[in-house]
């Protein structure tokens, strides 16, 4: 498990700076959004189908790892396909200084704060799947289908909204709506909490897992305009760190807050402290809350040309420019 958690590391980083390098920036949306999908198919489908092998007779728990590692021949050759990625002029050398530096950028970027800040505050407050179990023994008896119906339905509410997320693509405020859809997100698990209904209690589980679906097509999005090719790899890593640490800080901080007060007291205190946290982020970041998707125009493709520096990042004594919505910059206090 360790030897997997640490090339997962590797791996899932340098993957996702496939989309931006191979798609023209008005596709970026769009391309995130059917890798979103993808994934939510898997994490729909593929439990379902491991029980159902595991469950053959004559395969058994051996068998359905045997066809798992067998089907990473279809990823590896899908890498395989992939065309050469020229490497960028000028990049930095892997190192602790370069480490350091990309840290750096994720400091001077107001947009990219806010939007890694927006992720923490809905896994870390609003993520309350350790007490699952706990709420379900205590509303329905423990039943295992009924745990069972909680997961799915997070996944089936990613799942629609992420094949219904051709629109997304046309939003210009993406700042304020990721604000939207983490506070909605804290609203669900909210209303989650207070609701004994079964069908209500699944339909709350399916909102929060189609906000989280809109939540990452658009972190993904900004982090991916605003970063010139040069970081990219870097910020997507720690992209990836906040993506993969907020929910296991989640766990522990429903967790324990559960084991001080009750599981619902838990889930409905980090639903209303995510609504919280997204409008404290808004207020605090305005620069995050109004940024605009960059037009097509304006961004060139990696594959071609070298981005241009974030347009929210200043040196120290200028002041910080913002792309507007007609091509023009408008100056905004450091």
């Amino acid at each position: 498990m360790a030897v997997s958690a640490s090339l997962s590391a590797i791996n899932a980083p340098v993957r996702r700076t496939f989309i931006p390098s191979l798609l023209p920036a008005d596709q970026l949306t769009a391309g995130l959004a059917l890798s979103r999908l993808s994934f939510q198919i898997m994490l729909t489908t593929g439990p379902a189908l491991a029980g159902l092998i595991t469950a053959a007779p004559g395969l058994g728990l051996r068998a359905c790892y045997l066809i798992d590692a067998a089907s990473f021949a279809c990823s590896l050759y899908g890498v395989a396909r992939l065309p050469a990625l020229p490497r960028t002029a000028g990049a930095a050398r892997p190192g602790l200084r370069a480490v350091g530096a990309g840290v750096r950028y994720i400091g001077r970027s107001r947009v990219l704060a806010g939007a890694f800040l927006a992720d923490l505050a809905a896994t870390v407050f609003g993520l309350p799947i350790a007490l699952f179990p706990a709420i379900n023994a205590e509303r329905y008896g423990g039943d295992p289908r009924t745990l069972g119906l909680f997961t799915t339905a997070i996944g089936v509410g990613g799942l629609v909204s992420a094949a219904l997320s051709g629109p997304v693509g046309r939003i210009a405020r993406q700042g304020r709506a990721m604000l939207g859809a983490v506070a909605v997100w804290g609203a669900a698990f909210a209303g989650f909490a207070v609701i004994s209904t079964l069908w209500l209690t699944l339909v709350m589980l399916a909102v929060a897992g189609a906000a989280d679906t809109f939540t990452v097509v658009f972190r993904g999005t900004i982090v991916q305009q605003i970063t010139p090719e040069e970081f990219r790899g870097r910020v997507t890593a720690a992209d990836y760190v906040v993506g993969v640490s907020g929910g296991q800080l989640g766990n522990l901080e429903a967790g324990a807050l559960g084991s001080l007060t009750s599981p619902a007291i838990s889930a409905l205190a980090g639903g209303l402290a995510t609504v919280a946290s997204a409008a404290v982020i808004g207020l605090a970041l305005p620069a995050f809350a109004r940024y605009q998707r960059r037009p097509a125009a304006d961004v060139a493709h990696p594959g071609l040309l070298q981005r241009q520096p974030a347009a929210d990042v200043g040196r120290p004594g200028q002041p910080q420019r913002q792309e507007g919505t007609a091509g023009q910059e408008r100056v905004k206090p450091g």
